[in-house]
């Protein structure tokens, strides 16, 4: 592979909204291209052999084999591609099992844009620099850059966690949502609901609309940009 060329990414996910949404995060990070979007394990193997692929953004929770078990398959066959694991699966033994197996990052449902742009710059540089480690020193170095050298920022007061949420709510929902809807879906107030939906707008991630409803203001609605 030349170093100019970008590194093909296979997005793996059974959610087509979620796929797409991630498809969309991946296209977004300069150096890569998404090579393909499937939905099971067997369309990710199928995909695997016949089309070149560098990474995979593998969700650990497939319906038709687990995410442990595609990895161990696409070992068997020789596909070499390095693999991120996309779970929300909290339990150590699953990270160790999938640390075992040469996955290379590990990344948390739900999760925002900055997160998995943080995971694949840290990848680029690695893939980039992995032929130059002639010391341990070097080894050591060249293994750091995978792992994120901070929590990605949001806005004081607000955490990333929830802003997933709002984020899969809005994704999910195909029409507008109203702060107060946001907030009775996630369990939070509506003010915290449309401060974290105020963020996404300002982040060019959601738009900002109008629901008429008879007479009186208008309600302000949320929808995510596709």
């Amino acid at each position: 592979m030349s170093p100019d060329e970008p590194i093909a990414v296979l997005v793996v996910e059974d959610e087509p909204v979620a796929a797409e949404a991630h498809a969309t995060y991946v296209g977004r990070v300069e150096g890569f291209v998404v090579s393909g979007r499937v939905h099971t394990a067997r369309e990710a193997l199928r995909h695997l052999g016949e089309h070149r692929v560098d990474l995979v953004l593998l969700d650990m929770g497939l319906p038709d084999l687990r995410g442990l078990d595609v990895v161990r398959a696409m070992r068997a066959h020789g596909h070499r591609a390095d693999v991120v694991a996309v779970t929300s699966a909290r339990d150590l033994e699953t990270v160790r099992s999938a640390v075992s197996l040469g996955v290379v990052q590990y990344v948390l449902k739900p999760f925002v844009f900055a997160t998995l742009r943080e995971r694949l710059l840290a990848y680029r540089d690695y893939r980039h620099d992995a032929g130059e480690a002639d010391t341990q020193a070097q080894v050591d170095s060249l293994l750091t850059r995978l792992r994120p050298a901070a929590p990605v920022s949001v806005p004081k007061g607000m955490t990333e966690d929830l802003l997933g949420r709002v984020v899969v709510v809005l994704r999910e929902a195909g029409t507008g949502r109203s702060a107060a809807e946001l907030g009775e879906a996630l369990g939070v107030s509506r003010v915290t609901a449309r401060r974290y939906a105020e963020h996404l707008v300002d982040s060019g991630r959601a738009a900002r609309g109008n629901r008429y409803a008879g007479t009186g203001r208008p309600e302000v609605t949320y929808t995510w940009r596709s």
